[in-house]
């Protein structure tokens, strides 16, 4: 055990001065290092924060103004499309649906709303 404590004695013995040069520039970028990473580490923490405390609302992002679909039961609508409507496709987005087809030889497309349950647009096509 003393021969632990005399071994450690003899370690601290003065560096020569350009050891302590070297030492001194070691620690001098440990801690501009140090400084560094706590800076960044400051900005992520700061834009985590930012962006959780900015996002919107889950209420904002919920279906549109109007449109609420009955918890109970499916929503049931009907869709008046003018009589001889040939139906070549369909596709919906929100409370949309697109029927895309032909009337008397014109092709057409007619957008029903769900939300106030009448069609919306009817869209005549032509080259």
């Amino acid at each position: 055990m003393a021969n632990h404590d005399t071994e450690h004695q003899q370690d601290d013995e003065p560096l020569d001065p350009v050891m302590e040069n070297v030492r001194r520039k070691m620690v001098r970028l440990q801690i501009v290092s140090s400084g560094i990473i706590i800076v960044s580490l400051m900005a992520v923490l700061f834009a985590v924060v930012y962006k959780v405390k900015n996002r919107p609302e889950p209420e904002k992002l919920a279906a549109p103004a109007g449109f609420a679909v009955p918890a109970d039961q499916p929503l049931s609508a009907r869709a008046a499309l003018p009589q001889g409507f040939e139906i070549q496709s369909v596709s919906s987005s929100g409370s949309q649906i697109l029927f895309w087809g032909s009337l008397k030889g014109e092709r057409k497309a007619l957008i029903f709303d769900l939300s106030v349950g009448r069609i919306v647009a009817d869209v005549t096509v032509t080259n």
